[in-house]
């Protein structure tokens, strides 16, 4: 070989990558804090771990991706959605024990890297973590050529929050007769995506710039539409004992996600119709001819986050989350019975 072989010439282009390194710089201090200790681009992230307004504070942790999701993100050239969406799933992950986000780290693995669109998703990301007062700790891009096809990506999130252990939030005392809330969905958040694609794209043959008038929005726009956090909406209540369980509904629906908060004993009653369900669920349902309880297993139909609590105290729980500029619903009831959901 008479030509001299760099790690550009195998697919890896280092200048490319620290000039998306620089931005991710300039985008994440955006983020940063009084407890954040190091720089982006160092070999760890540091935080000070003091908390002494807490008596026995417990390190939360979580970690998810965007799945399919991402799909609609490479169809329609749309990149700084999706990070966001992954702060706000992990955000609401740690949320359902009582902890408060503390800081986050991304990993983006591509075939072929792009400084413009690795620069759009870091732009979601801290957009998410300013918006849940949470720091971009650090994170990881892989560029690794022949991996993934041209233009596409996967990106993942890692998440600490913290919590003191008198206020975990965990279900235990979940009892027959506690009410069950729900805090409303904007639609599929982050999951269902491998069978709303197929609906979409591929049974009603629809392009992601196809207008639904049952939509009033494109197709691509209704599915890009951001994974909520409840962050915000049940701040205030965190410590003040009125929550007994928290489910975040995400891959599996009311019918899966429910049941793990519930003790043995405990089962859920839904009252179908007391909550507003978006038109892209019925959409969804009338393209594949989806039966009811497949469409409750496999999307959040329009509930995002279960609250469990006293029946006492539901009302109390629903006024401060309205006055938030949140909606929240009474949908159903805990009942004596063996950990299942049962839609009513």
């Amino acid at each position: 070989m008479t030509r001299a072989t760099t790690y550009a010439s195998a697919g890896v282009d280092i200048d490319a990558a620290n000039r998306a390194t620089e931005k991710i710089k300039e985008l994440a201090r955006a983020t940063f804090n009084a407890r954040t200790l190091s720089e982006i681009g160092s070999f760890g992230g540091m935080f000070d771990g003091a908390f002494p307004e807490m008596r026995a504070p417990v390190l939360v942790a979580s970690a998810d991706g965007v799945g399919t999701k991402l799909k609609v993100a490479f169809a329609t050239g749309i990149h700084n959605t999706v990070g966001r969406d992954l702060v706000n799933h992990c955000v609401n992950d740690i949320l359902v024990q009582g902890a408060r986000p503390l800081f986050f780290l991304d990993y983006i693995a591509t075939g072929k890297l792009s400084p413009e669109t690795v620069t759009s998703i870091i732009e979601g990301i801290t957009n998410g973590c300013r918006e849940n007062g949470c720091v971009l700790l650090g994170g990881e891009t892989a560029e690794m050529p022949g991996f993934y096809s041209d233009g596409e990506y996967d990106i993942a999130g890692f998440i600490v929050g913290v919590v003191d252990r008198e206020k975990i939030i965990d279900g235990r005392t979940i009892a027959p007769g506690d009410a069950v809330l729900g805090l409303p969905s904007v639609g599929l958040h982050t999951n269902g995506y491998s069978l709303a694609r197929k609906l979409f794209f591929e049974v009603a043959q629809c392009a992601p710039d196809a207008y639904l008038g049952m939509l009033n929005e494109t197709v691509g726009e209704a599915l890009l539409r951001p994974h909520v956090s409840y962050l915000r909406a049940l701040e205030g209540l965190l410590d003040r004992g009125l929550i007994k369980g928290l489910a975040h509904i995400t891959g599996g629906g009311l019918t899966e996600n429910v049941p793990r908060i519930l003790p043995e004993g405990t089962a859920v009653e839904i009252q179908k119709g007391s909550w507003p369900v978006p038109a892209i669920f019925e959409v969804m349902q009338q393209i594949g001819n989806i039966a009811g309880p497949e469409m409750f297993r496999v999307f959040n139909m329009g509930v995002g986050m279960v609250i469990v609590c006293a029946e006492a105290r539901a009302s109390e729980i629903v006024s401060h989350i309205e006055s938030c500029g949140e909606a929240c619903y009474e949908i159903g009831r805990i009942t004596p019975g063996d950990k299942l959901v049962h839609f009513v």
